[in-house]
């Protein structure tokens, strides 16, 4: 019998010990032993609770016991979670984590720890909730060079994104449903200002170059700005506004990015509403693939971070091999890319003309006062210097 210990008994947590109860005998099937919760580690009480037997407050019981085989952290946030990641690891204890900012700041140490170790540092969980991405990437895809990634990586901001879409509502009236349905945190700074889902990318930007990508260089743009007014162009366009971070391969690295698109309904990512996440990535090999999916929630979440648990169970002897150096990956800037832009201001035509050349064109009824237009394809260079030549902007978004 395999041992285990959960730290964080918080909905990730709770919904490990879920499905490793729920499903036990086919977890136990593919994994080769069964795996039982010895500890659940939570400075709360949880009086009544099935599993208040195995609670306990002090992380060195956890630490110090022979008989855990890993530890599955749940807590979120980076401390204490990297002290008690690196404690475990040096314990000789295998680390499994659901948490993007901890495996965003400190992943190559963990991962460095763990592979000197002959152990198993793993974050299935850490992007796209359940669906499966770093595994394909750190396997089935390692004979391709990973030209493009670009995803809807945060469910809230979609939720958000598709009920503006669909009903007409403003921001602040949806991100106040999205909190009553606690799909949006009381605080919903990191989701709509894009930095949860910038640390995503970083993730996954840092597996496909093998290079530490620090999230902080990547430029985020969050969906604050986006307005009732900009989604009606938007449908008047035939296009929906999606929170996107992708990154792209150039000619001599990799550069990032995370900000509201617009996108045609030929893209892959259009028809990724409500909660959904989607992946896609492109391989100069395997062309184009989508991974779809419940990018959040209890039980999806805590099935990728039970995946690595089997992972771990099946490799307990083994590290598994995963390319992330802390070398610092210097990215590209991503102005360097080129696409259309959505513009509204107050300008004249006429100065409109001067400052972009030729344009098409945008309206929406009943929307009066300004102009909407969009761009030719260009880079963000050539971008910048002409919207700064233009008076009265209001809204500018990417059109993909």
């Amino acid at each position: 019998m395999i041992k285990i210990a959960v730290m964080g008994y918080g909905t990730i947590g709770s919904g490990v010990v879920e499905v490793l109860e729920k499903n036990r005998d086919i977890i136990a099937k593919r994994a080769g032993d069964e795996i039982t919760v010895k500890y659940i580690l939570d400075l709360r009480e949880f009086p009544g609770d099935p599993h208040e037997d195995i609670l306990v407050h002090d992380y060195e019981i956890i630490r110090s016991d022979p008989e855990i085989l890993a530890v599955v952290e749940c807590m979120g946030g980076v401390e204490p979670a990297h002290t008690f990641a690196r404690e475990a690891i040096l314990a000789g204890k295998h680390f499994a984590t659901s948490n993007k900012a901890l495996i965003a700041e400190y992943g190559p140490e963990l991962i460095a720890l763990a592979q000197e170790r002959n152990l198993n540092c793993l974050f299935e969980a850490s992007v796209g909730g359940g669906i499966p991405i770093i595994r394909p990437l750190n396997s089935c895809l390692t004979a391709d060079v990973i030209e493009e990634i670009s995803g809807i990586l945060n469910g809230t901001t979609n939720y958000m994104m598709t009920k503006m879409s669909e009903e007409g509502s403003e921001f602040d009236e949806v991100l106040k449903d999205a909190q009553q349905k606690g799909f949006a945190e009381a605080d919903p700074t990191a989701d709509i200002e894009g930095y949860d889902a910038c640390r995503k990318i970083a993730i996954l930007t840092s597996l496909i170059c093998g290079n530490q990508v620090d999230y902080e260089d990547i430029p985020t743009q969050g969906i604050s700005g986006i307005t009732a007014t900009d989604i009606r162009y938007a449908t008047a366009m035939g296009r929906k506004i999606k929170l996107i971070a992708s990154s792209y391969k150039t000619e001599n690295g990799y550069c990032a990015f995370v900000a509201p698109v617009m996108l045609a309904p030929g893209n892959a990512l259009h028809g990724v509403d409500g909660v959904f996440n989607a992946i896609f990535v492109k391989g100069n090999m395997l062309g184009d693939a989508m991974f779809y999916g419940s990018g959040a929630g209890k039980l999806p979440t805590a099935s990728a971070v039970v995946a690595d648990i089997v992972d771990i169970v099946r490799h307990k002897n083994v590290s598994i091999t995963m390319q992330w150096s802390a070398d610092k990956m210097v990215l590209e800037d991503a102005r360097q890319l080129s696409c259309r832009y959505f513009v509204r201001t107050t300008s004249a035509k006429d100065r409109i003309g001067e400052a972009f050349g030729p344009v098409q064109y945008v309206s929406a009824e009943g929307i009066t006062g300004e102009t909407a237009f969009v761009t030719e394809e260009m880079d963000g260079f050539a971008f910048e210097e002409r919207l700064a030549g233009l008076k009265g902007v209001r809204q500018w978004i990417r059109v993909n």
